[in-house]
């Protein structure tokens, strides 16, 4: 199935809301307040670095190529 730019460029969009709609879920997972749980302050920093970094490379790369039309 070949896209047209801007259909790429909606899905990744849509693909970013979805992300964005999901960071709600991520906080409230956290419990009430979004307080410290078990894992310290600097494991927490570590992991969210890592989780968001990565889901920002994937997203980057997707809008990218779609940009590129490929």
């Amino acid at each position: 199935m070949i896209l047209s730019n801007t259909s790429r460029i909606a899905l990744a969009a849509a693909a970013i809301a979805t992300d964005v709609i999901w960071n709600g879920a991520a906080l409230a997972s956290q419990g009430p307040g979004g307080g410290a749980g078990t894992a310290g302050h600097l494991t927490q920093v570590a992991m969210a670095v890592l989780v968001y970094g990565l889901a920002a490379l994937i997203i980057s790369a997707g809008l990218i190529g779609a940009a590129r039309g490929r």
